[in-house]
């Protein structure tokens, strides 16, 4: 069994998938993970929708001007809604809940790309604001209000190859003992 660490070092984000239908035992291995996420006070205020049709996947490009083009070739995604009503610690549990989903996607033979929503907005061709992220994402979704799209995490067998994370070029600098 390899290390949390080298798991954590081959991680990266993916934007380009194959042609290849991500098997549903995988996706479910992945939503077990993120169910054991922890949350304030064991609220779990996370619920997650898993999208397969690839109608709906190309159609998710258009949540954001920049950074969705994952979907344009993602063969799943996972959405991560989160009841905000339930702890005031919302964003951060369910931020956890997505890099659980990212990591098991890595550690199951997948890519996979988180895509802020929340608090995003979609510009028309001009780069004009003409909308919103979170509400495209609940109208294709069928999200009641009540929830916040925090981010939407694309899925599938990688498409392009990210180098590993050199630990000789972390940034050790970020890292301070006992005071700033």
């Amino acid at each position: 069994m390899e290390n949390f660490r080298s798991l954590c070092q081959r991680r990266r984000s993916i934007r380009k998938y194959q042609n290849r239908e991500v098997e549903p035992e995988k996706i479910e291995y992945m939503l077990q993970c993120a169910l054991m996420a922890p949350s304030s006070k064991r609220t779990n205020p996370w619920e997650f929708v898993v999208v397969r049709r690839v109608e709906t996947l190309r159609k998710m490009q258009a949540c954001r001007t920049y950074g969705s083009g994952m979907f344009e070739t993602a063969m799943a995604a996972i959405v991560v809604a989160v009841d905000s009503s339930l702890t005031d610690t919302w964003q951060a549990d369910g931020a956890i809940a997505a890099e659980h989903l990212l990591l098991a996607a890595e550690e199951q033979g997948l890519g996979a790309c988180w895509c802020q929503i929340y608090g995003r907005a979609v510009n028309d061709p001009d780069g004009n604001p003409c909308g919103s992220s979170e509400e495209l994402i609940r109208e294709l979704c069928g999200i009641p209000e009540t929830l916040n799209v925090l981010c939407v995490v694309s899925l599938g067998y990688k498409d392009e190859e990210r180098r590993e994370y050199d630990f000789e070029k972390l940034k050790y600098e970020k890292i301070h003992h006992e005071v700033f």
